[in-house]
């Protein structure tokens, strides 16, 4: 391969890199960001969803507008829009700008992804064709796994504005890059049509689908607007189908999915773009809340996904030839298989088992997320390619859609459910003891009943604030001491120092008594903090025994592919 197409396909790489990085680089930087600029979580969600929600509406079109103007020269536009959001959402002062920043960064981001793919792959011939698309791939697959670390480090050693300034060099390297290696001013252009009907209809149906599976829980499932946005889906879909049959120049050509190779690599990049990211955005969320770790220590911890993605991925391409479609992308599940069953049987504070299931499920990614990208572009050329690159792009969004909108949802539901069961259990407990007052029993249950409500979404911590305080020691003192005086006889003179005498013994069996019901709740405390932990662990894990068979059922999608005998004819 000659140097210019290597520095082509170099330059292709970052602009995907750059492209997918985003879609995960801000979630470990959410709580710097909603500290900096003083918003609540859920304004600050819109920075994350219209990112994720421009990106999948509007790649498919840009795909198709970038054959008729022409790929490099939009290619460039896309690259400047890129940079201009990470600007604008680098310095946002407010919460407005930063997701404006965000929409315009995702409109960049919607041109370069399926650019990059069809430049990169036109820049070679059809002998490196596989390699070029492994490496292409592995990038896709790398950014996503490797954004959470990312964004620690840069949020930890720097600031959370550097999440996205860190872009504006990579972007300057591939302007600099393509305004020396890619021909601007006579680049080839398709003479087609842009599908109106067909970029209508699918931007609605993207729109509506991306925004019912990102509020979907906010908004309740059944809700009558999530509801609607289904219906407006299944509606579009039948008129996208409809127009596509019919129109001479398609925006997404129905006869890509009459090829096998490429309707496999659809389904096996949802579904394990469903399964990656149900790690990557679970796991974290338990050790920081659950484990208490730091976010940026949490970052490190989901590392063995990232790094098996990074060292497994080139190999899979590798194999491709050897072993064949089939084989390859079953063993791939299968690894997957393994991880998640390890994770729905151990107990993820031992964290070398967890440690284990991650590389378990980042090598069987790693395994799949190359040989898809070359599976999914099969033989095509010229429009089919450009088509074929920009679907596998939103059906890769709508898997992470898909794992966040099914993950997020079961582990809220899972959640209340282990909150419920832990105060039945925290109130039962607090009844047993005996030596308490009904004061401090009801004092208790309260602090236990705030600690329990919030377990889960903060570190969990022990109801120890239920220990009866000095301020209230020297009030149940005063109290008693004063009883005691009431009892005496009408007209009783005591002298002073008799009166200290009793001071003194009431102190004494206050003190006493404060001290053994601090004992105790300190006990119960623990017992309480000991329960609640054990299951929130089991609502965070019991979402991955729920999702196990289902990994099971997604290998079969490796029959969708061909033996290695008919592949390589």
């Amino acid at each position: 391969m000659l140097l210019k197409q290597k520095l082509i396909i170099f330059a292709m790489m970052i602009g995907i890199f750059l492209c997918m990085l985003d879609t995960t680089v801000m979630n470990i930087a959410l709580p710097a960001i909603q500290s900096g600029l003083n918003i609540n979580l859920s304004t600050l969600s819109w920075t994350l969803n219209v990112y994720t929600i421009t990106f999948a509406v509007f790649t498919i079109p840009f795909g198709r507008i970038a054959d008729i103007m022409g790929r490099n020269k939009l290619y460039l536009i896309g690259l400047l829009l890129f940079s201009l959001g990470s600007i604008l959402s680098g310095s946002a002062p407010g919460a407005g700008l930063l997701i404006s920043g965000r929409g315009i960064q995702s409109l960049g981001a919607a041109i370069i992804f399926p650019a990059s793919m069809t430049i990169g792959i036109s820049a070679t011939s059809m002998a490196s064709r596989v390699k070029t698309l492994a490496a292409l791939g592995v990038t896709q697959g790398f950014a996503t796994a490797f954004g959470p670390t990312i964004g620690g480090i840069v949020t930890q050693f720097w600031s959370w504005r550097a999440v996205f300034f860190i872009n504006l060099p990579f972007v300057m390297i591939v302007i600099i890059l393509c305004l020396f290696l890619l021909p601007l001013r006579n680049e080839p252009q398709m003479a087609a049509k842009i599908d109106i009907g067909g970029m209508l209809l699918s931007m609605t149906m993207l729109f509506c689908l991306t925004l019912a599976l990102i509020k979907g829980n906010d908004w309740h499932w059944n809700s009558p607007i999530i509801i609607s946005l289904f219906g407006i889906v299944a509606s579009s879909l039948v008129g996208f189908i409809i127009i596509e049959r019919r129109t001479p120049d398609p925006m997404v050509p129905l006869t890509l999915f009459k090829n096998r190779q490429f309707s496999g690599a659809t389904i096996a990049v949802v579904l394990t773009g469903i399964f990656l990211t149900a790690i990557l955005i679970i796991m974290p969320t338990f050790f920081t809340k659950i484990l208490g770790k730091t976010e940026l220590t949490a970052a490190f911890m989901i590392t063995p996904a990232s790094l098996m993605i990074f060292f497994v991925s080139p190999i899979g391409g590798t194999l491709l030839e050897k072993v064949g479609p089939r084989v390859l992308i079953f063993t791939g599940f299968a690894q997957i298989i393994g991880g998640y069953a390890l994770l729905s049987i151990i107990n993820p504070a031992n964290y070398l088992k967890t440690a284990i299931s991650l590389v378990l499920v980042g090598g069987g990614f790693g395994l799949i997320a190359g040989p898809v990208v070359v599976l999914g572009a099969a033989n095509f050329t010229g429009k089919l390619l450009s088509a074929s690159q920009s679907v596998l792009g939103v059906f890769r969004q709508i898997g992470t859609l898909l794992a966040v909108a099914i993950f997020v949802s079961a582990l809220s539901a899972n959640l209340t459910a282990a909150r419920h069961q832990s105060t039945i259990e925290a109130n039962a407990r607090i009844a047993a003891a005996q030596t308490l007052t009904p004061k401090a029993k009801r004092d208790f249950r309260n602090t236990a009943d705030q600690v329990i409500t919030t377990s889960g979404t903060h570190q969990i911590g022990a109801p120890q604030n239920a220990a009866i305080p000095r301020t209230e020691t020297l009030k149940l003192i005063q109290t008693n001491y004063q009883q005691t005086i009431d009892r005496l006889p009408r007209g009783s003179h005591l002298p002073k120092d008799q009166r200290q005498l009793i001071h003194a013994k009431v102190t004494q069996a206050v003190t006493h008594q404060v001290r053994s019901q601090n004992l105790v709740i300190s006990a119960v405390s623990h017992q309480i903090k000991t329960t609640t932990k054990k299951n929130m662990t089991s609502a965070f894990m019991k979402l991955y025994q729920v999702a196990l068979p289902f990994t099971i059922i997604a290998a079969l999608a490796s029959f969708l592919f061909d033996r290695k005998q008919t592949y390589l004819k």
